[in-house]
């Protein structure tokens, strides 16, 4: 096992923030976003079904960059990673692991994220790549990130059935599901998620173990 790569929203970062500010955006109360964000999560359908529930016509790339030019759109900061993160990434690069951060988010998530210099061999995101996840580019972009790794000594860490283990899977990487955020905890037990997953996680201290058993063998 050489390489660790970890989606972003949900896995390294909470996202209360970014569901709370297109609330506050669109003058919605925030448990009626979080709400109907479940509720989209329990159907299977896109997060971002939720902002078309609210307003139908909705055109949500005119209303990211319209919050970007008021002042009030993306942030990310330290209060916005899970606790595991650092030490759990510094304790895979120790046991000599490449890291790699990369998962569906925009190009200046990227930029916030390497902002808070997080112990990462490399960060990506699918607006620098222009391909998104679960696609087959996106993960021939993360076999290219893994410095000659071989799909089945990488591993991929996420909390979506679809985005994350299945793909990764698909693309005959290793598949860690993260129970972690409404994804992660709602479909983890599901069988098409127990099948593709290597592994199925409750933090990504438990990557520590996985590393450990493998460096033994």
């Amino acid at each position: 096992m050489k390489c660790i790569v970890l989606d972003i929203g949900e896995t390294l970062v909470r996202d209360d923030r970014y569901w709370a500010l297109w609330a506050d955006w669109l003058a919605i109360p925030r448990h009626t976003v979080s709400a109907l964000v479940g509720a989209v999560v329990a159907q299977g359908r896109d997060n971002a079904d939720a902002l078309r529930l609210l307003r139908p016509d909705i055109d949500i790339g005119a209303e990211y960059r319209a919050r970007e030019a008021a002042g009030r759109g993306e942030y990310l900061d330290e209060t916005d990673l899970y606790d595991d993160v650092r030490p759990a990434l510094a304790a895979l690069r120790e046991l000599g692991v490449r890291v790699v951060i990369a998962g569906n988010q925009t190009v200046k998530a990227a930029k916030l994220l390497r902002y808070l210099n997080l112990p990462a061999d490399f960060v990506a995101t699918s607006g620098e790549w222009g391909c998104a996840k679960p696609s087959g580019e996106f993960f021939a972009r993360v076999l290219e990130t893994a410095a000659g790794a071989a799909p089945w000594e990488i591993v991929y860490v996420g909390d979506h059935p679809a985005n994350d283990t299945l793909a990764a899977s698909a693309a005959g990487l290793r598949a860690a599901h993260l129970r972690r955020g409404p994804w992660g905890h709602l479909w983890a037990d599901e069988p098409m998620v127990v099948e593709a997953a290597d592994w199925v996680i409750d933090s990504l201290y438990d990557l520590i173990d996985i590393v450990k058993q493998h460096q033994m063998v």
